[in-house]
């Protein structure tokens, strides 16, 4: 599907055009055909921009499944919100807020620049900022046309004791940034298919969202806080290249008479700029607090080499690190490529790896 920010699919009978959000926005309304998003070119009879989808895998029928609602400047979303993500396409649902340390190292800073150290590539010193991420449920609908774009199983955890390596994920579990939600509401008493959905959400009329916190979604907060928690993201921009780093920790196991700590983490890539390029390799550097420096070097990033153009410009993934000891630091460099055949290196923001200090045993499975 086109999973970007600033440009949809247009449907005009079985021909598909392409038009800018921001621009359709305003006087179109939005529709998600089979999972893709689209802007039909007639025009609405009122002033509310409707939502809708197209679930039939044949025919060209739009069905009305919501309307947009203003995007919040200020302020958070509460439980229950409906969204379209900005950037990936998909519907999907808040079930809470985090607040994050955003360390942008694209924003100017006064602090002089430091010689190298373990931490990264000697750049400056950045001093975080709150900012607000939202864990959601995804659609699953729309997890086949974005699942080339973005994990649909990329919030993973570790699976129990007998194996040290094992990991579970929760298929349509993901973290969204605040400016990526496009809200609208529904109508639709079971507006996102997800087999938690009325699992975690009651629906109530009279509330607004609809969609109001079951005790099970309250249970399982604060069961897996620890395991589920975002508390740092990390950013930095090369060449119109902008990687985002988002650091989990996963928990410790036993393993051959040592304990071994491992993290998860999630990167975004998103070009800003017009021209096409692809990742060819990644680079790495992984320092332990034990004193050891690893360099892993590989093609692409997770069996894929991405391509970034205008229409689909952003492509996320997440994987895995593990380390003999309880910190430690990861910082690299991904090789892209130009279509004359030219290649430059985007900087990985330096990103720390932290062990919770009161940790608890990470979860067996879903803890309810």
């Amino acid at each position: 599907m086109a999973s970007c920010v600033a440009r949809r699919a247009l449907a005009v009978g079985s021909r598909w055009w392409s038009r800018s959000l921001t621009a359709a926005r305003g006087s179109r309304p939005l529709c998600a055909a089979g999972g893709a998003v689209a802007f039909p070119p007639v025009a609405t009879t009122t002033s509310r921009r409707h939502l809708s989808s197209r679930n039939r895998p044949e025919g060209k029928v739009l069905e009305t499944v919501g309307v947009f609602e203003v995007p919040k400047q200020n302020g958070k979303y509460e439980t229950g919100q409906l969204f379209l993500h900005s950037v990936f396409g998909y519907r999907g649902v808040v079930l809470f807020p985090w607040q994050a340390r955003l360390y942008d190292r694209d924003v100017a800073s006064a602090t002089p620049e430091k010689a190298e150290n373990p931490a990264g590539h000697g750049s400056k010193e950045v001093k975080g900022k709150t900012h607000t991420y939202y864990q959601v449920l995804i659609d699953a609908r729309d997890c086949p046309h974005i699942s080339q774009r973005s994990q649909t199983e990329a919030v993973t955890f570790l699976a129990n004791h007998d194996d040290s390596r094992a990991l579970y994920a929760i298929p349509g579990l993901d973290y969204v940034s605040h400016e990526d939600i496009l809200p609208y509401t529904s109508t639709d008493q079971v507006p996102i298919q997800h087999e938690l959905f009325e699992r975690f959400l009651l629906y109530d009329q009279t509330k607004a969202p609809p969609f109001v916190a079951r005790e099970t979604l309250r249970a399982w907060q604060e069961k897996n806080h620890p395991w589920l928690e975002l508390s740092d993201v990390h950013r930095e921009t090369t060449e119109n290249i902008r990687v985002t780093v988002i650091p989990f920790y996963m928990g410790m196991r036993e393993a051959q008479n040592s304990h071994v700590y491992w993290w998860r983490y999630c990167i975004r890539l998103e070009n800003l700029d017009s021209d096409v390029v692809q990742l060819r390799e990644r680079h790495w550097r992984i320092f332990s607090l034990s004193g050891t420096l690893e360099t892993v070097r590989g093609r692409g990033v997770v069996g894929r080499e991405p391509v970034l153009s205008k229409e689909q410009p952003a492509f996320q993934y997440s994987s895995h690190v593990s380390l003999q000891a309880s910190s430690g630091h990861m910082w690299g460099t991904f090789r892209f490529e130009r279509p004359d055949g030219s290649h430059f290196d985007v900087r990985i923001p330096p990103f720390s790896l932290e062990s919770n200090k009161d940790e608890k045993t990470p979860p067996s499975g879903l803890h309810w």
